[in-house]
């Protein structure tokens, strides 16, 4: 059993942009077959950048604010409890086109 609190778990800045700060519940080969668990807050105007996995199924869910999320060039509107399974070799960018911070929570699974 693990039982983690995220306003526990120390705030960093995410790998992808410094401008966005993240908090870790479970890094890669803490839990068998997730690659991560983890809540960021993107200020506003802020961006992931393209990025791409081909080992793995990631899971958004915006919490709070309203962001875009572009998944192979084609945008879709983020808001509060929009879900987003993204499969592994989509590009995928999530964008705060928002006033406010915009809150998700994610987690990816290691693909067989």
């Amino acid at each position: 059993m693990k039982l983690i609190k995220i306003n526990e778990v120390p705030e960093r800045p995410a790998p992808y942009n410094s401008s966005i700060r993240m908090r870790v519940m479970a890094a890669e080969g803490a839990i068998d077959g997730i690659a991560h668990i983890s809540r960021a807050a993107f200020p506003p105007g802020e961006k992931t950048g393209m990025r791409q996995h081909t080992d793995r199924t990631e899971v958004f869910t915006c919490d709070a604010g309203l962001g875009e999320i572009r998944i192979n060039d084609v945008g879709y509107v983020f808001s509060p409890g929009t879900t987003v399974v993204v499969e592994p070799g989509d590009v995928h960018e999530i964008i705060n086109v928002g006033t406010a911070e915009l809150i998700v929570s994610s987690f990816g699974t290691a693909s067989a």
